[in-house]
């Protein structure tokens, strides 16, 4: 038999790899596929296997306080949005500027690693309630400074390990091109370390929301999605809690799709200049 008269399914044969709109497709419909699933097999559970409401409402009760409370969850999602915001652009500039001394000084980065592992296992639970005392329970400070702790670390670590992917041969070039300091960290390390840059704020971009909601729980100003979760969970208005926390969850996923969606353009912009 000649090799043209093979089936196409012959046993050995390379099937054609998916197209790239197929494999973008299958990204998307795979985890809605999985979501529903999840959805279902709670309201069965609830429904038709009878778990209590008081320990797991059902998704349609759920839904049904969201939309009866959407302007009090609206409200809440900004006060922790703008809490988490300011927290996570501070943090990161911080994250960048200690990061760029870090990589530059000896003495700095010696130093940084004791700090950064003392800074990386505060408790949330332990500084809320300290901060609150010290800047009045009228501030929003409190929250932001901690939602800027929880950025600075992964930010402050990712991007020191992008700036040290720079190669010595390339600092030694721009120097005996007479480059300043300022003119190699802005023409040849930041374009290297941007990607690590990136990573740090995506994986920052979660952590600032979920530090600003854990710290509206101990005090402070209320109106934010922690203070109304903790409300509603001690009234007894389970359905609603989580409706809260539903909220929180859309929250977390538009910061850090956010911050996907300025990476892409950053690395398109690069790649065109």
């Amino acid at each position: 038999m000649s090799a043209a008269s093979v089936p196409a399914t012959a046993p050995g044969r390379r099937r054609a790899p998916m197209s790239a709109r197929t494999e973008s497709w299958l990204r998307v419909i795979a985890p809605v596929s999985v979501g529903l699933f999840v959805l279902g097999l709670w309201q069965f559970l609830v429904s038709v296997v009878g778990v209590s409401e008081y320990l797991l409402p059902s998704p349609a009760a759920i839904a049904e306080q969201f939309v009866l409370y959407l302007p009090s969850i609206l409200s809440a999602m900004a006060i922790t949005g703008t809490n988490a915001l300011i927290g996570l652009l501070v943090g990161s500039i911080l994250g960048i500027g200690f990061a760029a001394l870090a990589a530059n000084f000896r003495s700095i980065d010696g130093m940084s690693a004791p700090v950064v592992a003392s800074l990386a296992v505060i408790p949330i639970v332990a500084l809320a309630p300290v901060l609150n005392s010290m800047f009045g329970a009228d501030s929003q400070f409190s929250r932001q400074a901690i939602a800027a702790l929880a950025t600075f670390v992964p930010v402050f670590i990712n991007t020191l390990r992008g700036f040290r992917q720079t190669r010595a041969v390339h600092r030694d070039l721009m120097k005996v091109y007479a480059a300043s300091t300022g003119q190699v960290l802005r023409t040849v390390t930041l374009p290297t370390a941007a990607p690590f840059i990136f990573t740090g704020i995506r994986i920052a971009s979660s952590l600032a929301v979920i530090s600003a909601l854990v710290a509206e729980y101990f005090g402070g100003p209320r109106g934010g999605l922690g203070g109304l979760i903790s409300t509603s969970a001690a009234s007894s208005a389970y359905a609603r809690a989580w409706a809260y926390v539903v909220a929180s969850i859309v929250l977390g996923l538009v910061f850090y799709l956010a911050t996907l969606l300025l990476e892409r353009l950053a690395n398109r912009r690069r790649g065109d200049s």
